[in-house]
């Protein structure tokens, strides 16, 4: 009699094939949680190419530092040390996140200095954990206008539509670009990163402070690249952070400016 195959039962090949491929992914499943949250994003997580950016991925885009610094404090006052030394000795002494790489340009008459700051993954326990770039801090000598601060940097494009968030104080400019990154919460260090999104930003500072009535020619002497959060600023933000029209907006360059205040006679005072 010949024997007939049952066709809910699936033949021995059939069952080979399956169980090859559960256990297929099963590997890839330990694979992809075996690699820390560094390792799998260890590529620049928006278009200005450098956040995101491991520290052996940095050098070899740009090469070897020029210098390398270490920040006294909150304050804005620097170590500066070679790059040998660095290595050699106050790598181990400052802690190797603590130090910013350096590169120095020149262009069109301006002394212009990168400085990457980094932060480790907090996940990696061994004795040296990856650096990611967290921070871009591009200070310019002389200061510039703000007009030419894109033809200055090549990783500045800003936005230019009037809608893109923008926000002022008296010493500087916060303009946001792009969609809201998930990947950029692994290179923020506040403590509710989670529950908020994480926008490429461009702040430029200037030391002489900036005019009432703003322009493109207010000097600018410093700009950071960083990941920061549009609801942050407008939620615990808002006493120190003025909403204003994207000032790379052409509809911004066509604001005129307010009428000068007018002065008033002064009136006698008469005895009574």
């Amino acid at each position: 009699m010949a024997r007939t195959r049952n066709p809910s039962c699936p033949s021995l090949p059939l069952l080979g094939r399956f169980a090859l491929r559960s256990l297929t992914l099963c590997a890839l499943g330990f694979v992809w949680c075996l690699l820390s949250p560094g390792q799998l994003l260890a590529a620049a997580i928006f278009e200005d190419g450098y956040l995101g950016l491991s520290q052996a991925e940095l050098r070899a885009k740009l090469g070897q530092p020029q210098a390398v610094r270490d920040r006294k404090a909150a304050l804005r006052v620097f170590n500066y040390y070679s790059f040998s030394d660095w290595e050699k000795f106050y790598k181990k002494l400052v802690a190797p996140q603590n130090g910013e790489d350096v590169y120095t340009y020149k262009r069109d008459g301006v002394d212009i200095r990168y400085s990457f700051g980094y932060i480790t993954d907090l996940s990696d326990t061994s004795d040296a954990p990856p650096l990611y770039v967290n921070l871009v801090d591009i200070e310019f000598s002389p200061a510039v206008p703000i007009e030419r601060i894109a033809s200055l940097v090549p990783e500045f494009r800003p936005p230019v539509e009037p809608t893109a968030p923008a926000f002022r104080s008296n010493i500087w400019v916060l303009v946001f670009k792009g969609q809201p990154s998930p990947a950029a919460r692994f290179i923020v260090r506040e403590r509710a990163k989670d529950k908020l999104d994480w926008t490429l930003a461009f702040q430029l500072f200037t030391l002489q402070g900036l005019p009432e009535f703003l322009t493109l020619k207010a000097p600018i002497d410093r700009l950071e690249i960083s990941a920061q959060s549009i609801q942050l600023v407008k939620q615990r933000q808002r006493l120190t952070h003025e909403p204003i029209l994207n000032p790379f907006s052409q509809e911004f360059s066509r604001q005129t400016p307010p009428p000068p205040p007018t002065k008033k006679i002064p009136l006698p005072k008469y005895a009574e």
